[in-house]
């Protein structure tokens, strides 16, 4: 049985403002202009703890999710520059990242790409828990980004 080998189609990478996620947006880049796709460069965001039972102030989601779009922008000019090779559309939701990128997946991704870790957990851990639930969880292919020193 032969595997044909699809062109074209959205590649989802992660992005949480750490250089290993800007390495594996460049890597999505790279990927996407050889296959004739585009990117799409998700950001979560979620509200941050405030004590037990409290909620969000109404109207502060906004807020919090235009703060998150201009960190996004920000981290994909800085890995790709202003003008990338191929359409890099940025997506910016609420929850956490696992299911924020999974959700992005789920709608018709050829490929899902995140760095090795991210901005928490331990520095020597072979794979963040994001990575970790994208794997077992995700309905595409996933490719983990590493450096050159690991």
């Amino acid at each position: 049985m032969t595997e044909e080998l699809t062109l074209g189609g959205k590649v989802v990478v992660g992005v949480d403002g750490s250089e290993q996620s800007r390495r594996a947006l460049r890597w999505a880049v790279r990927q996407a202009e050889l296959t004739h796709g585009v990117v799409e460069a998700v950001m979560a965001w979620e509200p941050p703890f405030s004590g037990w039972g409290s909620a969000v102030p109404v109207g502060e989601e906004a807020h919090l999710s235009r703060a998150a779009r201009k960190v996004l922008a920000e981290n994909v000019e800085k890995a790709v520059g202003s003008r990338p090779p191929v359409d890099v559309r940025l997506r910016v939701e609420e929850g956490t990242p696992a299911w924020v990128l999974l959700s992005a997946a789920r709608e018709r991704a050829s490929l899902l790409v995140v760095g090795h870790r991210g901005l928490g957990g331990f520095e020597g851990a072979l794979l963040g828990s994001v990575g970790q639930y994208c794997v077992q969880h995700s309905p595409c292919p996933v490719v983990i980004v590493r450096t050159a020193e690991d």
